[in-house]
Formats: structure tokens, C-alpha cells, sequence
């Protein structure tokens, strides 16, 4: 366990050991009040994404056209 002192803006050095734990700069941590404990999670990082990304992943494998009443409906 480490001791680290607040400054008056409210902010703390983190050690080299605890941010070998993946925190970066920018880096987002969730701030968990458990009774009279703290605990503190790295939030994983998470790479902004485009719809277009996603083109592709999904293919059908049944050849020719389709239409929509090939669908069953969900309701």
C-alpha cells in the first residue's frame, strides 16, 4: 500500500507501480465508495469506433437476393 498526499487542487501523483496497472494519460478510473473504504477501478480503454467499421462482419451465406418476407417477424 502506498500514501500519496492531495494537492489543493485536488490532485494525486500515482506512483509507477500502480500505473503499470494500464493507467495512461487520459486515462478514465472509477471511483467506488464501499462503507468507509475506497476503491478505485481502471476503466478499460475503449478506441472510438465508426458504423463503417463494421462493415463486413456479418455476411450471409445463403446466395441470391432476399427480401424481407424471407424474414420471420419477431413479434
Amino acid at each position: 500500500m502506498q500514501t500519496v498526499t492531495v494537492s489543493e487542487q485536488g490532485q494525486v501523483i500515482i506512483h509507477l507501480e500502480i500505473k503499470r496497472l494500464g493507467i495512461n494519460p487520459g486515462s478514465q478510473l472509477n471511483f467506488i465508495l464501499e462503507g468507509s473504504d475506497l476503491r478505485i477501478e481502471v476503466m478499460p480503454d475503449i478506441q472510438p469506433t465508426h458504423p463503417d467499421d463494421g462493415y463486413g462482419l456479418l455476411v450471409c451465406k445463403q446466395p441470391g437476393e432476399r427480401h424481407l418476407a424471407d424474414f420471420d417477424a419477431a413479434f
